[in-house]
């Protein structure tokens, strides 16, 4: 009797995950809603708020809410995704994901290796249980995760945690990549280096743009090495395109690497996980 109910629990398990399992969407912000629980207006201040607390203290608190996470229960389902968008930074793994399964009734805080000491599990189960779940039943979803993000954001705070990295003065919400700055100084090149060549002559006026370009890279990166190397590889190319090179490089970029790396090497979104590690740590709960 015990061996056919052993086997009748293990087809039914089997079953359960021969299903297709609910895809892991891409992480373009840190508030992901693909069920439109959330006002326009509050999900975009809560993702203000959560860009800016990975300003002050590094942390990337990441928000999902979805349909469902069938066949898989919630804590697996938040596990995964959380792996796959690798959230926190590499060695600190200070991430945290908020998932809500809406017409499942259930949430999940995940919790990275880094913060399970200021968010441990009784908080998050406290958190899930007294903050969030009485607003979801009473039909305030964006009031409940907003004093779930609340609730974290100030567990986090008092946490001592590695510092986060510096940004150039000015600085956007992410850096310019190395691929990058090469096609904008190739560009830069091109465009200065013609114009630059037809009125000083071939030499000078290559080495005249190989020099702002040079200039450019350091200011971008404060880095001199990178500024030196720029301006060598800018007059190399500007002296070898020759006095049309404003027409005969413009074929070489579309076709070449370079082209495809601006474009497709962020996946198409603006954020990216740092390369956290998680290891089940959170609670759960339903409303």
């Amino acid at each position: 009797m015990i061996g056919l109910l052993v086997g009748l629990w293990l087809g039914l398990f089997g079953l359960a995950f021969a299903q297709e399992l609910q895809p892991v969407p891409a992480l373009r912000a840190h508030v992901t809603d693909t069920v439109g629980l959330l006002p326009e207006d509050r999900r975009q201040a809560l993702e203000a708020r959560l860009v800016q607390l990975e300003r002050d203290k590094g942390v990337q608190l990441a928000v999902l809410i979805v349909r469902t996470t069938q066949p898989e229960p919630v804590e697996a389902y938040a596990l995964r995704v959380a792996e796959a968008w690798r959230l926190g930074r590499k060695g600190a793994d200070d991430g945290l994901l908020f998932l809500i399964a809406r017409d499942d009734r259930r949430m999940r805080i995940e919790v990275g290796y880094g913060l399970e000491g200021s968010v441990p599990d009784a908080v998050a189960r406290q958190i899930v249980a007294d903050t969030v779940a009485p607003r979801f039943k009473a039909g305030d979803f964006p009031g409940g995760i907003e004093a779930g993000v609340a609730a974290l954001v100030a567990r986090i705070e008092g946490e001592v945690l590695p510092a986060p990295a510096a940004r150039p003065d000015g600085g956007g919400d992410r850096q310019i990549g190395l691929e990058e700055l090469l096609v904008l100084g190739i560009i830069f090149t091109i465009v200065l280096g013609g114009v630059l060549k037809a009125i000083f002559g071939r030499l000078v006026g290559s080495s005249l743009a190989a020099g702002a370009v040079g200039f450019g890279a350091w200011a971008l990166t404060g880095v001199v090495l990178v500024g030196v190397v720029g301006g060598v590889l800018a007059l190399v190319f500007a002296l070898a395109s020759g006095s049309g090179g404003g027409r005969s490089g413009g074929p070489w970029i579309g076709g070449g690497g370079f082209g495809g790396g601006f474009g497709g090497g962020r996946g198409g979104g603006g954020w990216s996980g740092g390369g956290g590690g998680f290891g089940g740590g959170g609670s759960s709960g339903s409303w």
